[in-house]
């Protein structure tokens, strides 16, 4: 945004842009060239047509529950590609120079753009001006609006929330990338010969080599030999890690389904062994520690990370591990969770083109990952 009054840096600003923080130094609006501070959030000249509160509340769903959107810190939308490194100079030129030898030969990192746009996921629902009517007669639902919008805010909620686990062989199309892609190795997986079609692993503009070892945009893999499901061991546990270390990454959070948390848990406690729990908060910054004895919630952990359960995580046999350094990768805002509603009980019924109401709830974003190697996955599980 252009002007000197004030910009959206981080998430929390953003959030203010759209929902308004009541009034006082915390609120801003947007006045079309400047975020300026205001008593209300944006909204449209239309009365009833925007609504923040309804939006706000999935948000805040969205980020205040554990699934793997919670998990995933937050940022305000900048810019729509970015450079990685892709090789290091080269360490044969250069180096230890003899006292007045000539000067080694120039060498430099390459560098490669990674590029996307921002998706938008939108769930809509309609109520007929007759079913408004009986709603709170013949034993009806009630006031049918507010019904609808809660129950259609739970389904744009968890709809996110698979999108963002859904597995390497089901392309994102306009859905929002998946943690299996981003978390995934073309060698690995397509060298196995157990994915549905050599484009499946491909992410935002690039084309994952099929067959060819340690490329950069791999991230660390774990899987079963020709998709054979094996046992969760713990050799496989610290292999991950020491895979993702030795890369340079530091995962942040471990992300698999209760069956596999029950799995390890009775994998440690033969061997005397306990999984340590720790509190953690999710919010817009991902998952953080809480200081002292705070709100929070208690989860296990293994090598002092935490580990969160989703019922959505993809299933072999038993669900996948996700090992996540969430310093690189994070989901952009291009809009929070936003509702909108028209029709006849807002005043326009023109606008729908019939005697009743329509409501949409609507998020714009991406999933991004800036350094594929800094995380992993294990997967073909029994």
């Amino acid at each position: 945004m252009s002007g000197s009054t004030g910009y959206i840096r981080t998430i929390e600003d953003m959030e203010r842009l759209y929902y308004g923080a009541g009034t006082g130094q915390n609120a801003w609006t947007y006045s079309g060239t400047d975020l300026l501070k205001a008593d209300s959030p944006l909204m449209s000249s239309t009365s009833g047509t925007y609504q923040a509160l309804f939006g706000r509340k999935v948000w805040s769903q969205l980020n205040q529950e554990f699934n793997a959107f919670s998990i995933l810190p937050k940022k305000p939308w900048e810019k729509s590609g970015w450079r990685v490194t892709t090789a290091k100079p080269d360490f044969t030129k250069g180096g230890g120079v003899g006292e007045n030898a000539t000067l080694p030969e120039t060498s430099k990192p390459t560098f490669e753009h990674v590029s996307t746009k921002p998706k938008t996921v939108a769930h809509t629902f309609d109520l007929s001006e007759t079913a408004m009517f009986l709603a709170d007669k013949d034993d009806g639902l009630g006031d049918a609006r507010a019904v609808m919008k809660m129950e259609m805010a739970k389904h744009h909620t968890e709809h996110i929330n698979k999108m963002l686990l859904e597995d390497v062989e089901t392309g994102a199309g306009n859905n929002f990338e998946s943690l299996d892609r981003i978390t995934s190795s073309s060698f690995v997986e397509q060298g196995a010969a157990f994915v549905s079609g050599a484009a499946d692993h491909n992410i935002y503009n690039l084309t994952r080599a099929v067959g060819t070892a340690d490329n950069w945009y791999d991230a660390q893999v774990d899987a079963g030999a020709a998709a054979a499901n094996r046992p969760l061991t713990l050799n496989i546990l610290d292999g991950m890690f020491k895979q993702v270390w030795e890369a340079g990454g530091q995962p942040k959070v471990i992300l698999t389904g209760y069956d596999t948390l029950e799995t390890i848990q009775q994998l440690l406690q033969p061997q005397q062994r306990f999984v340590e729990m720790k509190r953690v908060v999710p919010g817009v910054n991902g998952v953080k520690g809480v200081p002292g004895i705070q709100g929070g919630f208690m989860v296990a952990t293994y090598n002092g990370v935490p580990i969160i359960p989703s019922k959505d995580v993809k299933k072999d046999g038993s669900s996948r591990m996700y090992f996540l350094d969430t310093d690189y990768s994070w989901f952009t805002t291009a809009k929070p969770t936003l509702y909108h509603e028209s029709g006849i009980e807002t005043g326009d019924p023109f606008g729908i083109n019939r005697l009743g109401q329509m409501g949409m709830f609507h998020t714009m974003g991406e999933l991004i990952c800036a350094f594929f190697k800094a995380s992993g996955k294990i997967r073909d599980l029994s």
